[in-house]
């Protein structure tokens, strides 16, 4: 018996040791959310995101009395961080040429600059937003996950931070996801979840933030792969370039040279003709190192007020058709505000053509700001379901750009036919995806910069590019 009575005891250990096992074991708990397209997905609980976790990217608190963002998903409103204080100011650098010497202790451009001060500092505070979204963007864009959900996190995550208020301030424009041939002007519609990050993939995320219609506009490329790395590269440094030529008075043509010049001077072996990034193994064909291309007819721009697209373009090469129609002599003026974006394309032809279902839209802002105009157009538009959309369109976003899906989660569903008057009418204008030759891969890198009356400040740049 006493030997019986050890075993049972035995037992009763060996049992409760087991339990332990299977609690420490036990996966974390999960919980059904409702998907993107309506269906339940299975997600993991998420971690406890705290100021204080080791691997916080962000700042610390900027005053004593004032929250640090938290991590490792950021949940505080950048407003607070800032609350009662400065947001934090961009890259200032004198602008070039001769002639703008005496800007940086010109007290009565000190003193203009003074009056623009409210304008900077919404700009400032739409850059800060956009640097934390993407530092947490950065933490889930892997291979395995749905363009959808990429755009949809990111998207998410900054109307959480900026607060977003109807056209006050939120998203200037929808969040391109554009992999490979495809340049920009990609997002998923309601639905498509059939497009999956892969590891051979270069990703373009592009995506606006915008303070009472002060915009900016900054994307990067995601690669995994590196023997991509050269093409991303060539954007980075092109861009970096086309910003340290900006100022007052420059000639945009000057710009644009200096960006091709660049780009042009990177190559990229895809093919392993080299014997791959590190140049060892075998050579696989004959195709040897291409020359990074400049996408021609894309171009960086100015911005204005609630309109991503100014009227003024950056070329990214000397000889653009947009040189034939404004002049050589067409210049960066005192005040404006500017994204310089530049496209790298390897295997394709350098450049892009529309193709594919469109996604993005935006009002032609000279129609809707002119009464007259807009009553002759229309006109031309037969069913109230138009007008109504109008209206919808109007009342959340106007001259600002949208997304279908935007769309359909405001409850305009079954919208195509309505949108598609308004586009034959000329009131909207399609923005379809812009692609290079199938079997290409293009890169983007862009930020945005304002030309203030004293210097040139860069508002979009981070510590990740």
């Amino acid at each position: 018996k006493k030997s019986n009575k050890a075993d049972d005891d035995f037992d009763k250990l060996l049992a409760e040791a087991s339990k332990a096992v299977v609690v420490a074991e036990k996966p974390k708990k999960q919980q059904k959310t409702a998907g993107t397209d309506g269906t339940d997905e299975t997600v993991e609980t998420k971690p406890k995101s705290t100021a204080d976790h080791p691997e916080n990217p962000y700042p610390q608190a900027a005053l004593p009395n004032l929250p640090r963002q938290t991590w490792p998903e950021p949940t505080v409103l950048v407003a607070d961080l800032y609350r009662g204080t400065t947001f934090p100011k961009g890259i200032l650098t004198p602008h070039p040429l001769e002639i703008n010497s005496f800007r940086e202790s010109s007290e009565e451009k000190r003193a203009a600059e003074r009056l623009l001060e409210n304008n900077y500092e919404d700009l400032r505070h739409a850059a800060e937003v956009h640097r934390q979204v993407r530092a947490y963007a950065h933490s889930f864009v892997k291979p395995g996950i749905t363009l959808l959900q990429v755009a949809d996190r990111i998207e998410k995550k900054l109307e959480e931070l900026i607060g977003k208020d109807g056209k006050k301030r939120g998203q200037a424009f929808p969040t391109g996801v554009s992999v490979n041939q495809i340049a920009a002007h990609y997002t998923p519609n309601t639905g498509d979840q059939k497009v999956v990050l892969t590891y051979d993939d270069v990703l373009k995320i592009d995506f606006g933030t915008q303070i009472n219609g002060r915009i900016i506009d900054s994307a990067w490329t995601v690669n995994f792969d590196h023997k991509y790395d050269p093409l991303v590269n060539a954007t980075k440094e092109a861009t970096a370039e086309g910003i340290k030529q900006a100022g007052i008075d420059v000639r945009i043509c000057d710009v644009s040279a200096a960006i091709q010049e660049v780009m042009e001077s990177f190559e990229c072996d895809l093919f392993g003709t080299t014997g791959g990034a590190d140049g060892n193994g075998p050579r696989q064909n004959n195709k040897g190192l291409q020359r990074v291309k400049p996408l021609k007819n894309l171009n960086g721009h100015n911005i204005v007020p609630y309109y991503i697209h100014g009227g003024k373009s950056v070329p990214l090469v000397k000889d653009a058709d947009y040189f034939f129609h404004e002049g050589k002599n067409a210049k960066m003026e005192e005040g404006e505000l500017y994204a310089i974006e530049t496209f790298g394309s390897v295997n394709g032809k350098g450049v892009v053509y529309e193709d594919g279902e469109c996604s993005h839209y935006m009002c032609d802002k000279d129609v809707v700001n002119d009464a007259n105009r807009l009553a002759t157009h229309m006109s031309y538009v037969r069913n109230d379901k138009g007008k109504q959309l109008l209206k919808h369109i109007d009342h959340n976003f106007g001259t600002l750009a949208f997304c279908r899906k935007w769309l359909d989660r405001q409850g305009q569903d079954k919208h195509l036919m309505a949108l598609n008057s308004l586009c034959e009418a000329g009131i909207v204008i399609k923005c379809p995806p812009l692609v290079d030759t199938k079997g290409s891969y293009t890169a983007q890198t862009e930020h945005t910069f304002i030309l203030k009356p004293t210097a040139k400040e860069v508002l979009s740049k981070g510590s990740d590019y």
